[in-house]
């Protein structure tokens, strides 16, 4: 069994940053892939960036170049600093951990909003 808690969201101007974190249980954190989605009302669910064990990342098109993803293994946590934020930003966040069973944090809010 793997707890995901994500830290780190809130209400920001637009043009703001946000760092969001998010700490894993278990003892696999390092071979693990772990990704960012994120979701806003009316929405599917939309993957925003991931990073492989070998420190290898992608982005989802709406971020690049404003987001970035990093992890430290040490301390089980994967983060995503989001600067030049827009209102378009404005979603629930979701860490995600695949292994052979998939685990979710449980979202925390980012508003994006003058």
């Amino acid at each position: 069994q793997v707890q995901l808690v994500e830290s780190g969201g809130g209400l920001v101007q637009p043009g703001g940053s946000l760092r969001l974190s998010c700490a894993a249980s278990g003892s696999r954190f390092s071979r693990i892939t772990m990704r960012w989605y994120r979701q806003s009302p009316g929405k599917q669910r939309e993957l925003v960036a991931s990073i492989t064990s070998g420190y290898t990342r992608n982005y989802g098109d709406s971020v690049k170049g404003r987001f970035t993803t990093s992890r430290d293994n040490a301390k089980s946590t994967v983060y995503l600093q989001m600067n030049s934020l827009k209102p378009e930003d404005t979603a629930v966040y979701y860490c995600n951990y695949a292994a052979l069973v998939e685990y979710w944090g449980q979202g925390i809010q980012v508003t994006v909003s003058s």
